[in-house]
Formats: structure tokens, sequence, C-alpha cells
């Protein structure tokens, strides 16, 4: 599993991305900063946190749309009336709700002070 590289921001002013594991160096003071300080249980803990959040949509999404092409395929078009509520409640209710709490939780994310090396 691969995963998301990490914001490294320099004493000086200077921002890489780098990806867990890799060293960055800085191109204004040429520092260079070790992402292997970050320890690696909490780090994959956020990944499968992340990942997690990522499921649950796919889930609700099949949870939603299963029903709805069954009964279209058992008993005919009549059901397909049903889709435009379902991605009504989608989109107007489930999605939001859904955002709004992925953004929470990446604000409120573990920030680790890593030292140059």
């Amino acid at each position: 599993m691969r995963g998301a590289q990490i914001t490294v921001r320099c004493d000086c002013g200077g921002i890489g991305y780098v990806p867990y594991g890799q060293s960055w160096t800085c191109l204004k003071c040429r520092r260079t900063w070790n992402t292997t300080q970050i320890p690696a249980d909490e780090y994959w803990g956020i990944m499968r946190e992340m990942r997690r959040l990522r499921l649950t949509v796919m889930l609700m999404a099949l949870v939603i749309l299963a029903p709805i092409a069954v009964l279209t395929l058992i008993a005919g078009f009549r059901f397909f009336i049903l889709l435009p509520m379902a991605s009504a409640f989608w989109f107007i209710f489930y999605m939001p709700r859904w955002r709004r709490r992925v953004r929470e939780r990446s604000r409120n994310l573990t920030k680790w002070k890593l030292r140059p090396e």
C-alpha cells in the first residue's frame, strides 16, 4: 500500500512533499529532512482511517443503488424513478456530511516536528 505524501516545511520557508520513509533536501538552505522520524504505526494508522472513510462512501453508494437496480430489473422501469430521489439524498444530505467529517478529521491530524539531519 502506498501512503500519502507528507508536507515538510523547512525553517527557512521551503516546502517539500515527500513519501513516507524518504528524505527531502531543501533547495534554499540545503537541510535534509527525513520522514522516518515519524512513528510508522501513527502514520499507517492515519492511512488506514482515511481508506476506511473512502470505503464507507463506496459501500453507502452500493447500498443505495443496488436495491434500485434490482427492483428496476425485476419489476420494470417504473422503479427507475427512484434514482433521482436517491441522487438527491446522496448529493444534498450524505456527501456534505461525509465531506465535513473528512475535513474535520484532516484538520485534527497529528503534526510531527521533524529535526533536520
